[in-house]
C-alpha cells in the first residue's frame, strides 16, 4: 500500500481545486483517480489497474478517508481528501466561468439527460460537446469521437476500474484534457440521487450514508474494507 500511498497528492482540496483550474487554462493534460479503500484493493489483485495507478502520468486523490486512516497507520504523512463528487462539479464550474468544453461518458440513459438538464440550467457557460450513456456498446468508438472535438474535461462515470481502464487504453492518444474517472457522481450531481447530508460529510461518515439508502452495498463495502485493513495491518507489521 506505501507505494499507492507516496502518489497520493497531499494538498488541501481547495489547492488541487486551483491547481486544476490552472491546468485547464493552460490546456495540459491530466489523467486523474479519486481513490478509496476499494480502489487500492481492485490494484492489488488487478495488475493492468495497477500499472494505471502507478503510471507517472497518473494523479491520484484520496476520496475515501480510509486512505487517509490507511496511511496513518503506516506512519506517513497524508492528511488531505479531494471528494470525487465535488471534483466533478469544480470541474464543471471551471468549465461555466472560462467557457471550456465537457464531455461525458456512462452512467444511465436517464441519468446522462438529467445531467445535460443540469448543465444546461447550472452552467450555460460550459459547452457540452458529447454526453453518452454508460450502455452504449462500443465505448471505444466514443472516445474517437472525444479526439475529435477535443474537450477540455472529460468525465467518464462507469465505475472502477472499468472508467480508468477506459480512459488510460485512449490517454496517450489526447493533447489535451482534464479525465477523471467519478463513479456515481452523475447521480448526484443531476439530483437523481441526494448526497449524504453535510452531518455525515463532515464526520466522514459519507459511507455509511449510502450504506443506508442502498443496503446492497453493505457486502462490497465489507469485503473490500476488511480485506484492506488486513492488508494495512499486514504491511504495519513489517519491519
Amino acid at each position: 500500500m506505501r507505494e499507492y500511498f507516496k502518489k497520493i497528492e497531499n494538498i488541501p482540496q481547495d489547492e488541487f481545486f486551483e491547481k486544476m483550474k490552472q491546468c485547464l487554462m493552460q490546456e495540459e493534460k491530466r489523467l486523474i483517480v479519486t481513490a478509496n479503500p476499494e480502489t487500492l484493493m481492485f490494484a492489488e489483485k488487478d495488475s493492468e489497474f495497477r500499472e494505471i495507478l502507478l503510471n507517472p502520468h497518473t494523479t491520484i486523490v484520496a476520496d475515501g478517508i480510509g486512505v487517509i486512516k490507511g496511511a496513518r497507520l503506516l506512519k506517513m504523512n497524508l492528511e488531505h481528501r479531494v471528494l470525487g463528487v465535488d471534483l466533478a462539479t469544480k470541474l464543471l464550474s471551471y468549465c461555466n466561468e472560462l467557457g471550456k468544453s465537457i464531455y461525458l461518458l456512462g452512467a444511465k440513459p436517464e441519468v446522462i439527460e438529467k445531467m445535460k438538464e443540469t448543465i444546461s440550467r447550472d452552467y450555460p457557460n460550459a459547452k457540452l460537446v458529447g454526453a453518452v450513456d454508460g450502455y452504449v456498446e462500443d465505448k471505444d468508438d466514443v472516445f474517437v469521437d472525444m479526439l475529435e472535438k477535443k474537450p477540455d474535461v472529460i468525465l467518464v462515470a462507469l465505475g472502477i476500474p472499468r472508467q480508468e481502464k477506459l480512459i488510460s487504453k485512449h490517454y496517450e492518444k489526447f493533447d489535451k484534457g482534464i479525465f477523471v474517472g467519478v463513479g456515481g457522481s452523475f447521480d448526484v450531481i443531476s439530483g437523481d440521487k441526494k448526497r449524504a447530508p453535510s452531518f455525515f460529510v463532515k464526520l466522514n461518515l459519507e459511507w455509511l450514508y449510502r450504506i443506508t439508502k442502498e443496503p446492497n452495498r453493505l457486502k462490497r463495502f465489507f469485503n473490500s474494507n476488511i480485506r484492506y485493513i488486513f492488508k494495512i495491518m499486514k504491511e504495519r507489521g513489517k519491519k
